[in-house]
């Protein structure tokens, strides 16, 4: 009777250690930086409750303004049922729901998780824990909310779009300034970014057996399904543009930047 020795399984790995020889941490390392970084300026920005408009210009952070001293408050100044401990700012309104949206995205989830938790930091590399962490169970299980603010987005989108189109209406009639190319190409990222999103996309065809019997809903999958491939792109570039845009608006406002009338 022949015998053979089974092989000897690995010890688990220790956090961090790892057999692979390439520079597998830059890659959350600078997740961790870009996305802690936003986080930082947008709670900032949205605390200041100055400098987020010019002109016609409204910051991003700040769209809808609903309450607040500018010409694009929807309702006027600061209710009086604000609560007088809580510093006040229009930002604080509004600014949770994208940020909600963005936060439960699945491609965040991953890079975030990574990032942030180490859950996990990377293929083949020790974890800082030895159970499964799933969605299922407080906190996490909140990120399934994702699909609900998903119409939230959107309708964040045609308001955004509508700044857009007010940022031509200067005092002196239509105009376009570079303010006007920055609010704008914010929404077409934005718009690329939410348009492929992986609930967007089930939404609109996912659920169906066959696809090709509702020629409509195939065309909006089809257009889901293409700006879903560069999903990652997208997120990156919109989270770029949203930060700049009130960054540009905020320089202008603070007189520290120039806005350039192109027409």
């Amino acid at each position: 009777m022949t015998t053979r020795s089974l092989p000897v399984l690995a010890p688990p790995r220790r956090f961090g250690q790892t057999a692979r020889t390439d520079a597998w941490w830059v890659q959350p390392a600078v997740t961790f930086t870009i996305l802690a970084s936003f986080v930082g300026y947008a709670t900032w920005a949205a605390f200041q409750n100055a400098h987020y408009t010019f002109g016609p210009y409204l910051s991003p952070f700040y769209s809808p303004e609903l309450f607040g001293d500018s010409p694009h408050a929807w309702f006027g100044p600061k209710p009086g049922w604000w609560p007088a401990l809580l510093p006040f700012s229009p930002a604080l309104l509004i600014l949770p729901f994208p940020g909600l949206f963005r936060f439960t995205c699945y491609y965040y989830r991953g890079a975030y998780y990574k990032a942030f938790w180490a859950d996990p930091v990377s293929c083949a590399v020790g974890e800082p824990r030895k159970s499964y962490w799933g969605e299922r169970w407080l906190p996490l299980v909140l990120q399934n909310a994702h699909r609900f603010f998903l119409y939230v987005a959107l309708i964040f989108i045609l308001l955004l779009a509508w700044d857009a189109i007010k940022a031509t209406q200067f005092e002196d009639g239509f105009g376009i300034g570079v303010g006007t190319l920055v609010l704008t190409a914010n929404v077409v990222l934005l718009s690329g970014y939410t348009l492929g999103c992986h609930s967007l996309r089930h939404l609109v065809g996912g659920r169906k057996d066959q696809l090709s019997k509702h020629p409509v809903q195939s065309k909006c999958y089809e257009g889901c399904s293409k700006l879903n491939r560069n999903h990652m792109k997208w997120a990156w570039a919109s989270l770029v543009s949203v930060a700049f845009s009130d960054l540009y608006v905020r320089m202008c406002a603070m007189g520290i930047w120039t806005d350039w009338r192109i027409f």
